[in-house]
Order: structure tokens, then sequence, then C-alpha cells
């Protein structure tokens, strides 16, 4: 953990001017409470990474669906025939809404925690630091945690119905249940119901951790600094655009005017050492 003399007050105006000195947290040094917010977002983070994958999935089924139904339709009957009935559009289609049902819910709480969400600030751009933290405070605790709460209880009943349904006595646990509604579609559809569970469920969780550090931004010692998720310190503020450096464009270097140049004066330096 190091210390540094703070800015002054007016670079600096929401930050408590009675603090000695600002400390900067390393993720191992956190405080218990932040560390426990470390913690369930390392754990969204590494759902999100792995639910992305299902994009690649997705991409390919739709791409190949897509051409063999278009310019090689008998070649596709005939595998449907032969090898398997996994070739067929139906199975295909109803494979590409489930990688894309994976995809969605299990990346929904990666984004927020990453910031990504698309956020329509008409109001959040135009105030200070810690009424942005405030505005994330209680939309946390009376809109996101609370709504997706209940959109949980109501998936996983949804599952559990889907699970339940056609199911005779003897039946084991992970056969029956329901079935697609076309005769040639996909069954064992409470699976993708219950990962559309835990993926809202993950989505709380990352609630949860924002929500952590967001009260110890607003209820603990105003002098710590730490990596945050969904706000900017003070000092940052301005410089960077949703965890993303701000580019001037102004300023901002013309790349390709400057790969010209370099071009330029390493073929004059060229000729000058030739001749």
């Amino acid at each position: 953990m190091t210390t540094v003399n703070p800015p002054t007050s007016e670079t600096m105006p929401d930050i408590d001017a009675a603090s000695a000195e600002t400390q900067y947290f390393s993720p191992d040094e956190l405080p218990t409470v932040l560390r426990v917010s470390e913690k369930l977002r390392r754990f969204v983070d590494a759902v999100g990474r792995f639910g992305a994958w299902f994009a690649l999935p997705l991409i390919l089924i739709t791409a190949y669906d897509l051409i063999v139904r278009k310019f090689f339709s008998l070649q596709q009957i005939w595998l449907v025939e032969n090898v398997s009935p996994i070739f067929g559009s139906t199975l295909l289609q109803e494979l590409e809404w489930h990688s894309h049902t994976v995809l969605v819910t299990l990346v929904l709480g990666f984004g927020y925690i990453w910031n990504t969400h698309v956020r329509v600030d008409l109001v959040r751009e135009r105030v200070g630091f810690r009424h942005r933290a405030w505005l994330e405070f209680i939309g946390l605790t009376l809109f996101l945690i609370p709504y997706t709460c209940v959109v949980v209880y109501y998936a996983a009943v949804y599952a559990f119905d889907s699970w339940a349904i056609n199911r005779p006595e003897g039946c084991a646990w992970y056969q029956c249940g329901e079935i697609s509604a076309s005769l040639v579609g996909l069954s064992h559809r409470w699976i993708i119901k219950s990962v559309l569970v835990f993926g809202l469920g993950v989505t709380i969780i990352a609630g949860i951790s924002v929500w952590l550090q967001v009260a110890v931004v607003l209820f603990g010692p105003k002098h710590w600094r730490y990596d945050l998720m969904t706000l900017e310190w003070p000092e940052d503020i301005g410089g960077r655009v949703e965890g993303k450096e701000r580019l001037d464009l102004e300023t901002l270097v013309d790349q390709v005017a400057e790969r010209a140049r370099i071009r330029r004066e390493r073929e004059e330096a060229e000729r000058d050492a030739g001749g």
C-alpha cells in the first residue's frame, strides 16, 4: 500500500479536505468488504468470459445452417437421413437460439462489472463524483438487485415447470421434461431455462459486488483509492469514458499521417546515404 500527498481541493472538490494522505490499495491489500467485492467480481468475470465463447458456436451454426439451406439442401437431407438428425434445420435453429441465450445471460453481469452497458446519462454526466455514487447506489438498491431477484424467481419457476412437465412416474431426473413443439426439435428444454436462472443469478452477484464497492465509496474513508468498476475517482473524471481513455481529437495524432512522415524520412535518409 503506497501513500501520496493529496491534490488540492480545487482539483478534487469531492474529497474530504481533512484527509492527511491518499492510500492506494492493490487487489491483494484491500480491506475485508472490498476483498469480498473483488472475489465476487472475479467470479462474475470468469463466468462472463466462459459465456463469451458461445459466440463462436452461435456464429458457426448460423453460418452453416444458412449456407446449407440455401445452396446444399439435397446434401443436408442426406446428412439428416444417413448421419444424424442434428444436421436438420430445425435442430440447428434451436441450437442457435440456445447458444444466444447462454451468451446473453452469462455476460449480463460481466458487462456490468466492466461498465460496458449502454447508459443514457442525461443527469449522471452533469453531476459530481459523490452524486454519481449515490445514483449508482440507489439504482442498485432499489432497482437492479430487487428487480433481478424477482426475475430469477419467476425464471426458476419457469425452469422447474419445464423439468416437471410430461414426467411419468419412474422417469429419471435427467430424462423426460419439456420438449420442443416441433417433432424434430430439441428435448430437455429445462436445461436452457436453468441457464437463464443461473445467468440472472450471476447478474445479481455482479450487482452486489458493485453495491459493496459503492457503499465503501459513500460511507468509508474518503482517502482510500482502489479500482472502481462503474465509477471514476474525482481526479479521473473527464479523462476517461466508461473505463476507457478519452480521445482528444484536437491533439490526437493522425496515425496515417504519422506513418507517412516516418516513411518519407526513411526514404530521404536512404537517398542521402546512397548519394
